[in-house]
């Protein structure tokens, strides 16, 4: 995903423009174009509409679906268990969660809890 700064960036690059041609055109200052530029730009949607088509580009906004987070390998292999071989998987994971909350309790100074 592109961010603001590098739109009006490449836009402005590729239309040929200074950063003074560019605001000229999109009736601001060369300054607010440099703020544009700038890394973390946040324009608002119109300003940003509006430099881009003094930059002879048009803006397009598409909604796209963000990547799961989970990884699904994780859960494939656990359903090719059978389901009292995901029981001690899960038991197993859990004795040892105990352990290391145990340790770590024991570590920082306060008593072992149950």
């Amino acid at each position: 995903m592109a961010t603001a700064d590098k739109l009006v960036r490449d836009a402005r690059t590729a239309a040929g423009l200074t950063q003074a041609q560019l605001a000229e055109r999109a009736g601001t200052t060369q300054s607010a174009i440099a703020r544009l530029e700038r890394p973390g730009a946040n324009p608002r949607l119109n300003t940003l509409q509006d430099v881009m088509a003094a930059a002879s580009h048009r803006l397009e906004l598409a909604a796209v679906a963000a990547p799961s987070s989970v990884d699904e390998t994780q859960i494939i292999e656990r359903l090719k268990l059978t389901p009292a071989e995901r029981l001690a998987a899960f038991e197993r994971s859990h004795a040892n969660l105990r352990r290391l909350v145990g340790k770590a309790r024991r570590d920082d100074g306060r008593p072992a809890g149950p």
